[in-house]
């Protein structure tokens, strides 16, 4: 029997769609999961936090069918393609044929991980994605992105490859520690400022619900976000366009996670920092007023996530970090900027002094 905040959104890929099931409890409801199994081998890939708290819970769901599991090291310091091996490992120690299913439980790490070596095992297998953070149900999990990390470069190494289902069980959210919660509401701020002044101005006014855990404000921003953002995936799968827009922020959070060393900054606090600073930009260029810079960052401190790059890291460092990275088009770094709350663009028409101003703020 399904909870009445049981919610079931569809990305929109044609004969690819698939359904994103949000609700309490959902790991032990193996009817969501079992359409999309098409085999009885299954490799549940995770890591050492979360196999002791909901890896039992999730086999025991899929009872009868042959269950494997790979628990691979906890940390973005792992998402690189030396532990990737051990998920190749384990498929082939296990004779995992073509027709077998890999399920990520786990945060943004183990869903990218695990997406990119389904793309890659016997080149593309099914994967199910039981995020279990809330950067991870709001952001990481949908749309298909895998991938891992290079040391000169985040997320450099991957493939698009969509999942089969994805399923948020947001009871998980209850051990989820504070850090993380902050870092998973930049990515939900994130969708206000593209192309949701609405759940924008929900965010200022319910924040503090969401700090606290409030459940239904958690329930209804990841649904929000997961709406956003499938809109967004099903009109441009492969970002030739209109889906680089999710990037806001994430230009100058990428070279803060690098420059910092993988795991110092969670990419979640790297991407509020990054988006303050794509606001802070937008304002100098005059295409974002003074109040609503004010309000951004207002927010995104509210959240209790940093709002400036980290004083280690000096600007000619992070210009240099913001040179390597996927947006970079014919030797021209393109920037996702905003003329306004809920509208932003890809844009390489900024004034260099200007960035380099954004980037001398914290001195």
């Amino acid at each position: 029997m399904m909870s009445e905040t049981f919610r079931t959104l569809t990305l929109d890929l044609g004969d690819r769609s698939y359904p994103i099931h949000i609700g309490p409890g959902l790991l032990a409801q193996a009817e969501l999961l079992r359409p999309h199994i098409p085999s009885r081998q299954v490799m549940i890939v995770t890591n050492e936090t979360i196999a002791p708290l909901y890896l039992d819970r999730l086999k025991a769901s899929l009872e009868g069918l042959q269950v494997e599991e790979c628990i691979l090291p906890d940390g973005e310091e792992y998402k690189n393609l030396e532990i990737l091996n051990r998920i190749f490992d384990r498929l082939l120690e296990q004779r995992f044929d073509r027709g077998c299913c890999l399920i990520a439980l786990g945060g943004g790490v183990i869903g990218d991980m695990t997406g990119f070596a389904a793309a890659s095992y016997q080149r593309g297998v099914a994967f199910i994605q039981i995020p279990t953070t809330l950067l991870s149900q709001v952001d990481s999990s949908v749309g298909g992105k895998t991938g891992v990390n290079h040391p000169l470069g985040k997320n450099m190494i991957g493939a698009f490859y969509q999942p089969r289902c994805v399923l948020i069980d947001t009871e998980t959210l209850d051990t989820l520690d504070d850090r993380q919660l902050s870092a998973g509401l930049a990515e939900v701020i994130k969708y206000g400022l593209i192309d949701d002044p609405g759940f924008f101005a929900w965010l200022e006014n319910n924040m503090d619900l969401l700090l606290a855990r409030d459940a239904g404000a958690l329930a209804y921003a990841i649904e929000r976000s997961c709406a956003d953002k499938a809109a967004v995936v099903a009109a441009d799968e492969r970002e030739s366009g209109m889906r680089a827009l999710l990037n806001l922020g994430h230009t100058f959070g990428h070279a803060i996670e690098t420059g910092m060393g993988y795991g110092e900054w969670l990419h979640g606090e790297a991407v509020g920092a990054g988006i303050c600073m794509a606001a802070d930009l937008s304002c100098r260029m005059g295409w974002l007023s003074q109040a609503e810079l004010d309000r951004v960052i207002a927010l995104v401190r509210t959240a209790r996530l940093p709002v400036l790059p980290p004083r280690q890291l000096p600007p000619q460092r992070l210009r240099e970090l913001m040179a390597v990275d996927k947006k970079v088009l014919a030797g021209k770094l393109r920037l996702v900027l905003l003329k306004g709350i809920g509208h932003a663009l890809v844009t390489d028409r900024f004034d260099q002094s200007v960035l380099d101003a954004t980037l001398e703020q914290v001195r």
